[in-house]
């Protein structure tokens, strides 16, 4: 107890000191091309996970056809992303910690490649769902080290909207996804899917390593010069340099990069935020909309090609948006707008279904659900697409990241499965109460947001993990 008080008071003052010197060059001013090319190829990997994510919604009725596939079959097949995804996630944080940023990321586009050609070249369901784990896998890593490297490469006043640009590209892949699999087979989506997997990998040989896992390895003049590129030649790094490093160094010394060790009443709030976050992502109901969304139009009298194409759409210019609003305008507010529209776009998903049941207004309801989808497709990636993962990369120290951002991704992937496995069986029970528990989720979501999760918008890292560990649980 005496050397955990001692160590936090050491931190307390490492942060008094910095706050009283100044930011110094911080902030970074206007975005240099190294930094705007290494955020580039970092999100190609975003890109690839919103291709997986929404490869299955297109292709779902060829594939059935093609291979004979059952309900099951189907539902396995595509369940198999948030299995990869578990599993990844359980060596994510070890793996990101020990091989570093970069080479994790490499290590993702690897197994992409693998998955991707092992779907194009299936011939049975066995070979369709090893490439759907392998592809898994490659998106657990990513949606772990992606906004991780975003976050520890970006000043303080560019990292919130930089971070988003995870989930924009996400969307992007979604959208791609969605209309080209209108117009190909699956066996060529599968190819094309391949294509941001290569460009990523080629792409990370010409990118810095995160500074601030340089410094935890010890390699003191590689992580000068990794900042010095990403602030410019011109930028005094030094007060941001020494800060980091100093910083780093003290939390380090309090080495609890273990599982166990992060269910510490210290780090519960954060915990509690984080995997919270998570959780409630997933149980509002995000991935039956992506995964199945066809035969959610197909279920609800929706024309299909209009309803995916324009689901596909609508996401962008939300999130686009959220890019630019998100330093500005902070994280909470985000999130409150994101999860009360998705909760009011699940209400309207549900009154279609129970509309269409009971035979009232039979014309009207195929445009409630399809307005309620789109509106589900614009709320999720502007908030709860993106920012749960923004946030388990700022309120974690560097000690404990590793340990805690993977038990974060496993609680992402664990509840992701369950509702992607058991949505057809669900909407088999009943369409309209599979959505309505969808809605009473996304009202619990507002609660949560509006009364545990901190605004961290303006911050550097160091300041709001010193917060986060001073906040009484």
């Amino acid at each position: 107890m005496v050397m955990e008080e001692e160590n936090s008071m050491k931190e307390h003052l490492l942060l008094q000191k910095k706050a009283e010197e100044g930011d110094g060059g911080r902030d970074g001013g206007a975005p240099t091309l190294v930094l705007i090319f290494s955020i580039f190829v970092s999100v190609c990997g975003s890109f690839v996970s919103g291709c997986a994510m929404g490869y299955t919604s297109p292709v779902q009725s060829e594939i059935v056809a093609d291979l004979a596939l059952s309900t099951a079959d189907f539902s396995l097949f595509g369940s198999m992303l948030t299995v990869g995804g578990l599993l990844g996630s359980l060596l994510c944080g070890r793996m990101t910690d020990y091989l570093g940023r970069r080479y994790t990321m490499a290590l993702s586009d690897i197994l992409g490649i693998t998955g991707w050609l092992a779907i194009a070249f299936s011939k049975d369901a066995w070979s369709l769902d090893l490439g759907r784990l392998a592809l898994g896998l490659a998106v657990g890593h990513t949606v772990y080290v992606v906004p991780v490297y975003i976050a520890e490469i970006t000043p303080k006043n560019l990292r919130g909207g930089s971070v988003l640009l995870h989930q924009f590209m996400s969307s992007c892949g979604i959208a791609l996804a969605y209309i080209v699999g209108l117009a190909t087979t699956w066996r060529t989506l599968a190819l094309i899917g391949a294509i941001p997997c290569i460009v990523q990998f080629l792409g990370l040989f010409f990118i810095p390593e995160s500074p601030r896992w340089l410094v935890k390895i010890g390699r003191d003049g590689d992580y000068v010069a990794a900042l010095q590129s990403l602030r410019g030649k011109n930028v005094d790094i030094s007060s941001e340099a020494t800060d980091m490093k100093e910083y780093t160094k003290a939390v380090e010394n309090i080495s609890e990069d273990n599982l166990f060790k992060v269910f510490r009443m210290k780090y519960a709030y954060a915990l509690t935020v984080s995997l919270g976050l998570m959780a409630l992502a997933s149980f509002g109901g995000t991935n039956g909309f992506l995964f199945y969304a066809t035969n959610t139009f197909e279920s609800a009298g929706v024309p299909v090609v209009v309803g995916t194409i324009a689901m596909a759409l609508i996401q962008l210019p939300p999130i686009f948006l959220g890019v630019f609003l998100m330093d500005n305008f902070g994280r909470r507010p985000l999130l409150l707008i994101s999860v009360s529209g998705m909760g009011t776009a699940c209400l309207f998903v549900a009154l279609s279904f129970l509309m269409k049941e009971h035979g009232w207004l039979t014309h009207f309801s195929p445009y409630l659900a399809l307005i309620g989808v789109l509106m589900f497709s614009a709320a999720f990636p502007v908030g709860m697409g993106g920012i749960p993962f923004l946030i388990m990369s700022e309120i974690f120290p560097i000690n404990i990241k590793g340990a805690a951002g993977s038990l974060a991704t496993i609680v992402s992937w664990s509840t992701a499965w369950i509702v992607s496995y058991s949505f057809n069986f669900m909407m088999d029970w009943s369409s309209s109460g599979t959505f309505f528990i969808f809605t009473g989720i996304n009202i619990f979501s507002v609660l949560f947001v509006a009364k545990l999760v901190p605004e961290t918008k303006g911050q550097t890292l160091e300041e709001i993990q010193e917060a986060i560990s001073q906040t009484p649980y």
